[in-house]
């Protein structure tokens, strides 16, 4: 099935400091829609058989699909492992009952050696609901939050049933939340041995229904607001869970914890690939109102968050991270954020562990953001920021399409369409301006892409409904629900001029 999707070559004019330049030439793509009908499609992963394997976050299921004519086989279905329902539509506060986590069932990652001996597959997934808790401090009813599990699953994928079987819990303790969940499983190789990532939102503490809910990002005891590595094989620790945390994880003092880095708000993005010979992991983030984050994450690193916003620059000097709206008491802020005085002094503070993003989104002038929180405390309607809010990270290394090499290619969930940023040889700085892909009235998920570098494949929504403020018409949406195809055409042609 074909889309007429006009394929836009537009540049941001903020990515870094600098203005860098900008390869007029780029590319076209072929487009079509593999499977719809999806519930929430949330990690799309290439199989070694070249099948999609794809997690559904409100359905619940792990779905294998041939590309090639979209017949799908159901390999699991979790609906019975999590204790809260399914709303068709959430009302905007809900004092009873259970409303839905940010995601659901969320990220997957296959083992490397799935078809040669190592057949796991790991899930990620919210299960279990804790309650809401109303905040005393004049919020928003049940704004001190909605609390959740989260656990993370390794299955044994069994190719003759077709069934993802023997479920083993890894992590059963992961905190959860109705926003900033993060959610992305990932395997990646540190030296001569391979681990699984998964990133841990904050859990949305300090904003919106969880404004009176403290963030605890900066904490080196929490896994709220954090990268996690877990082993993929249990080693001799006795600990039921122990013997899945790894030895040497930066932050195991007087107990083994699973953090990786810390100071992270919303890592819904999580990839790794070898460039120039080094093994890159690199992270998306969204920016509270501006500076979504393209981060490189190092071990044991912090990358600031509530305490910096993108670079270390001052234009959140005087604010904090976000700030909840309060009808009761309008003009009043409402935030368990702390105000940050100084984003350079509280960069000096955390020492040389800080690291400032590879790429900071649109990051808004000062004056610019103190208007915006001007704007939301007075409780004024229809309040709008520039943003991407990246959903996913892929790296593209392959030769296949001219010029793509060492580019990372990102989602977006806010003005729905597909990035792509030029890394340098040491992929550590953006040396290209942003090409905008497939720009529509949607919000893509996530990205896989294909063996052969030819085929870029892209996860939607099935709705267009943020978990914040947004204008965005569920109505007008243009396909939902499905997974698309592009395929490489060749250079992109600029159209004629009449």
């Amino acid at each position: 099935m074909k889309l007429s999707i006009i394929l836009l070559l537009l540049l941001n004019p903020v990515i870094t400091r600098a203005q860098i330049s900008l390869n007029e030439k780029d590319v076209d793509f072929d487009i079509r829609i593999v499977a719809d009908k999806l519930s929430d499609p949330w990690s799309v992963v290439i199989a070694p058989d070249k099948n999609i394997w794809v997690t559904e976050a409100k359905g619940y299921r792990v779905l294998r699909i041939n590309p090639s004519n979209g017949v799908r086989q159901q390999l699991l279905d979790l609906n019975s492992a999590k204790d809260f329902p399914r709303y068709d539509k959430i009302p905007d506060h809900i004092d009873h009952g259970k409303p839905w986590p940010q995601g659901g069932l969320m990220g997957m990652a296959l083992h490397p050696g799935l078809t040669t001996g190592n057949p796991y597959v790991f899930l990620a997934y919210a299960y279990h609901f804790e309650g809401a808790q109303q905040d005393n401090d004049g919020g928003e009813p049940n704004s001190g939050g909605y609390f959740y599990k989260i656990r993370i699953v390794r299955y044994l994928y069994d190719e003759a049933s077709a069934e993802l079987v023997r479920p083993v819990i890894i992590c059963d303790s992961i905190p959860g939340s109705s926003d900033h969940n993060g959610g992305r499983l990932m395997i990646a190789a540190q030296g001569k041995k391979e681990y699984l990532f998964y990133s841990a939102g904050d859990m949305g503490a300090g904003q919106f229904a969880n404004g009176g809910r403290t963030n605890h990002a900066q904490s080196s005891t929490s896994y709220e607001g954090k990268i996690l590595r877990f082993n993929l094989e249990p080693d001799l620790d006795p600990g039921m869970y122990d013997k899945w945390l790894p030895n040497d994880n930066p932050f195991n003092t007087n107990r083994q914890i699973a953090l990786w880095s810390v100071g992270h708000r919303n890592p819904q993005g999580l990839t790794s690939a070898v460039i120039n010979g080094q093994e890159m992991i690199y992270s998306t983030e969204h920016g509270p109102y501006s500076d979504d984050e393209i981060n490189l994450i190092e071990r044991g690193c912090n990358y600031g968050h509530p305490l910096i916003i993108g670079f270390a620059d001052g234009n959140y000097d005087g604010l904090a991270a976000s700030v909840s709206t309060n009808k009761a008491l309008p003009g009043i802020w409402h935030t368990t954020y702390p105000l940050i005085d100084s984003e350079i002094t509280n960069a000096k503070a955390i020492g040389p562990n800080y690291r400032d993003p590879v790429v900071s989104l649109d990051p808004a002038p000062h004056a610019t953001m103190k208007e915006l929180f001007r704007s939301i405390i007075s409780n004024k309607k229809d309040q709008e920021w520039n943003s991407y809010a990246p959903s996913s990270i892929a790296v593209y290394t392959s030769s296949a399409i001219p010029g793509w090499e060492n580019s990372v290619l990102i989602p977006t969930l806010k003005g729905g369409a597909l990035l792509r940023i030029k890394l340098d040889t040491s992929g550590k700085k953006a040396a290209g301006n942003i090409y905008t892909y497939v720009k529509g009235n949607v919000r893509y998920r996530d990205i896989a892409i294909s063996p052969d570098g030819l085929k870029i494949y892209l996860a939607v929504d099935s709705s267009s409904v943020s978990s914040g403020p947004s204008k965005e018409n569920p109505q007008q949406i243009s396909y939902r629900g499905c997974i698309l195809e592009l395929s490489y055409k060749g250079l992109y042609k600029e159209p004629a001029k009449l």
